[in-house]
C-alpha cells in the first residue's frame, strides 16, 4: 500500500512538472534560440565564449518561456474552443492562471538576472522587451483585433537576435538589426503557411488571421511576396555590410531559391493545404539553416579556408 502512494505520489509530481513544462510552448522555444546564436557568431566574428553563450541562450529560453505561459493564460478562453489546444494545461484545468503566472513572473525574473549578471544590462532589457511586446503588443492588442497581427507582432519572435548580439558586443550595430529585420520579414510566410493549414480553427473562434478574413489566394499573395523580400534581405549581410562572407551568401542564395520556389508552388494552389504545410515545413528548415550557414562562415578556419582558395586561384591567374 505504501508503495502504491508512493508510485502514484511520483506520478502526480511528474505530471504537475509536465504541464508546467507544457505551458511555455518547448517546440516553438529552439526556433528562437537558433537566432539567438546565429547573431552571436557573426557578431563574434566566429570566437563566442562558450560560458556566454550559454548564459545567453539559457536566459533566452528562461524570456521565451515566460512570455509563452502568459500567452496561454490569456488565451485560455479560444484554445478551450479549438480541438487542437483543449487539452493544454489552462484550459483542461490541469493549471490554475495564478499559478500560471507566478511561474511566469519567476521565469521572466531568472532570465532579466542571469542576463544582467552574466551577459549585461542591454541583453537583459532586450530580452524583457520581448516578453513585453509579446503579450501587450501581439498577444493582447494585435492577435484578435487585425489581420497584420503576426506582421506587427513579428518583431517579439526577432528580439533574440539583436539579445545575441548585444550580449556580445554591448551594442547594436547595422548587422544586428539587419539580422532583426530578416527575422521579422521571414515570420510572416513562415506563420500565415501555418494558418492556411489551420484557419478553419482560427474562423471557429474569431481571431481574425489574414486567410480567415481575406481568403486563401490574398494570404498567398502575400506570402509570396514577403518571401522574395526575406531572401534579397539575407543577401544584404554579405554585401553591403560584409558581415558574412561568400560562404554564407551562396548557401543563403541556394536557400533562398528554394524558398522562392515553394512559394511559387503555393502561389499556383493557394487551396492545396499539402503545399501549405511544405512551406510550412520548410520556412523552419530555411531558418535554421541560415543561422547555420552564418555560424560557419563566421568561424576563422573557414575565413582561413577561402583565403587559400582565393591564393591559389590568384597563382593560376
Amino acid at each position: 500500500m505504501i508503495e502504491t502512494n508512493v508510485s502514484r505520489h511520483h506520478e502526480t509530481f511528474l505530471q504537475v512538472i509536465q504541464s508546467y513544462y507544457q505551458l511555455t510552448k518547448p517546440r516553438i522555444i529552439p526556433l528562437l534560440l537558433i537566432t539567438t546564436a546565429g547573431s552571436m557568431w557573426v557578431a563574434a566574428k566566429g570566437q563566442v565564449d562558450p560560458l556566454l553563450l550559454l548564459v545567453t541562450l539559457t536566459g533566452g529560453t528562461l524570456a521565451a518561456a515566460s512570455a509563452q505561459t502568459i500567452n496561454c493564460i490569456y488565451d485560455r478562453d479560444i484554445d478551450y474552443d479549438m480541438e487542437r489546444t483543449r487539452h493544454r494545461p489552462m484550459p483542461s484545468g490541469r493549471v490554475q492562471p495564478r499559478d500560471a503566472l507566478i511561474f511566469a513572473i519567476a521565469l521572466a525574473v531568472l532570465s532579466f538576472t542571469l542576463l544582467t549578471v552574466f551577459a549585461n544590462l542591454l541583453a537583459a532589457c532586450l530580452a524583457f522587451s520581448g516578453i513585453v511586446f509579446y503579450i501587450l503588443i501581439y498577444t493582447h492588442w494585435l492577435k484578435r483585433h487585425t489581420t497584420q497581427n503576426i506582421v506587427i507582432g513579428g518583431a517579439a519572435g526577432a528580439i533574440p537576435a539583436l539579445v545575441g548580439w548585444a550580449a556580445v558586443t554591448n551594442t547594436l550595430s547595422w548587422p544586428a538589426w539587419l539580422i532583426f529585420a530578416i527575422v521579422f520579414l521571414w515570420t510572416p510566410p513562415h506563420f500565415w503557411a501555418l494558418a492556411l493549414m489551420i484557419r478553419d480553427d482560427y474562423a471557429k473562434v474569431g481571431i481574425p488571421m489574414l486567410p480567415v478574413i481575406a481568403g486563401a489566394t490574398a494570404t498567398v499573395k502575400q506570402i509570396w511576396y514577403y518571401t522574395l523580400i526575406t531572401v534579397v534581405a539575407t543577401l544584404l549581410l554579405f554585401y553591403p555590410l560584409h558581415a558574412s562572407g561568400i560562404i554564407y551568401a551562396a548557401i543563403a542564395a541556394g536557400l533562398g531559391g528554394l524558398f522562392i520556389r515553394k512559394s511559387w508552388c503555393l502561389l499556383q494552389q493557394p487551396e492545396d493545404r499539402t503545399v501549405a504545410k511544405d512551406v510550412f515545413l520548410y520556412s523552419i528548415s530555411y531558418m535554421m539553416l541560415l543561422c547555420l550557414a552564418m555560424v560557419i562562415d563566421s568561424l576563422p578556419i573557414t575565413h582561413h579556408l577561402v583565403s587559400t582558395i582565393i591564393a591559389q586561384l590568384h597563382l593560376f591567374n
